[in-house]
């Protein structure tokens, strides 16, 4: 799959990426030799090949979830929000980031 420079500028614009304009060509070389490198693991014959999630098998350790209570436990809101800047009813207060 061949990329175009034009296609680098669309994509750095959507990706609010500044790229100046001699740098164009050569990202578009780059990206389309990668995407070549990755058609070629389609070509790869997978067939009876196990999935994998990981190299190693483990069985990780199950354990009770509970609240333990304390100093270190739950159940201390007042604890919890003390060195926040700012707080109401026990939650932090934030700046609006989202219109």
């Amino acid at each position: 799959m061949a990329i175009d420079k034009d296609t680098v500028r669309k994509v750095a614009h959507l990706a609010r990426i500044a790229e100046p304009e001699e740098r164009l060509e050569p990202l578009a070389k780059e990206i389309s030799g990668i995407l070549g490198w990755i058609e070629q693991l389609n070509e790869v014959d997978v067939e009876g090949v196990e999935a994998m999630t990981s190299t190693v098998s483990m069985e990780l350790p199950m354990r009770e979830d509970v609240t333990l209570d304390g100093p270190t436990g739950g159940h201390q809101p007042d604890n919890v929000v003390a060195n926040a800047p700012k707080t109401e009813d026990h939650f932090f207060v934030v700046p609006k980031v989202v219109e």
